[in-house]
């Protein structure tokens, strides 16, 4: 009974909803956000998880992941409170599970690159650009004891320009190796990023030749 109740109650697909202007920031091209999050479940419920006055959810769409590794997807969006900036948050069917920190300033965003198990330990992690059009950096964070622990930051990567409305690259497995795919702080090179567990390591793989170059970039190279 209990493991039916598990698979009933699966995530099926997660959207935004309840389109609100109260966040003046537009970094995605617009001055829309929203303030919920509906969860459609594989037992035919809907859940709508909406956030209080002071926070949206600043994203481009909602991520499926299996973030704890129980073979069912979590949900992965870009939570920001008005004051404090962005965070990357982490939901189920039953509401928020864990979060990182917000950036802590108003106007300042994140751009999520994917989660999966990058160094290969049966734990996932979860790497994302903070402030992609000024820090650029990378950050990898582990989901670990049901919250999620900071683990490396690396400067230098972006994967996002002001008034966009996607997040560009993403992650790429290629012989056995994940990969982040990003670009150089300039957007002159695209360039691919592994982490071992314990920091991480960026190779340049290409000239950087709008969106589409970086789409190619994500297939494996040919052998």
């Amino acid at each position: 009974m209990a493991l039916g109740a598990v698979a009933n109650a699966e995530i099926m697909s997660a959207t935004y909803a309840d389109p609100t202007t109260r966040y003046d920031h537009g970094i995605l091209g617009d001055a829309i956000e929203f303030e919920s999050l509906v969860l459609k479940l594989g037992d035919g419920r809907t859940v709508r998880i909406r956030l209080p006055d002071t926070r949206v959810f600043e994203d481009v769409a909602p991520r499926l992941a299996d973030v704890d590794g129980d073979g069912a997807p979590e949900v992965i969006a870009i939570e920001t409170d008005l004051s404090k900036g962005a965070r990357l948050s982490v939901y189920g069917a039953q509401g928020l599970i864990a979060a990182t920190p917000f950036i802590g300033r108003t106007h300042r965003w994140l751009a999520p690159i994917g989660a999966a198990d990058l160094d290969g330990d049966g734990q996932i992690e979860l790497a994302y650009i903070d402030r992609p059009h000024l820090a650029r950096t990378l950050r990898v964070w582990r989901f670990q004891g049901g919250a999620l622990v900071h683990l490396w930051d690396q400067q230098g990567l972006t994967n996002h320009k002001i008034g966009q409305d996607y997040i560009s690259g993403g992650l790429r497995a290629c012989e056995a190796k994940i990969e982040m795919i990003t670009v150089n702080r300039d957007w002159s090179r695209i360039m691919a990023t592994s982490f071992d567990g314990t920091r991480t390591h960026s190779r340049d793989i290409g000239a950087y030749r709008g969106r589409a170059s970086l789409v190619t970039a994500l297939a494996c190279p040919s052998e």
